[in-house]
């Protein structure tokens, strides 16, 4: 991976992990947790869905996907706060 598909995914991560704090109230992790979330989320996606082909641009069905993953993540997050 060049330097330039490096950036590409910190940004997706980024945006994924803003919109699933957003989506998922009281989760904010700031700028590096966001794209530490979103990362792992479209890693968590991919593993359980495969890949998200709806919309007409990849770009979008990155983030689209990636978000998911990440809301799901943060989902699980909450679930096991609650359990300790």
């Amino acid at each position: 991976m060049d330097i330039t598909g490096l950036l590409i995914a910190l940004l997706i991560g980024a945006i994924a992990g803003f919109l699933a704090g957003q989506i998922v109230k009281g989760h904010g992790f700031g700028v590096l947790g966001n794209m530490v979330v979103g990362i792992v989320g479209a890693l968590v996606f991919s593993f359980l869905f495969g890949s998200f082909n709806l919309l007409n641009s990849p770009l979008l069905n990155q983030i689209a996907g990636a978000t998911i993953g990440a809301v799901i993540l943060l989902f699980v997050i909450r679930v096991f706060k609650k359990l300790t």
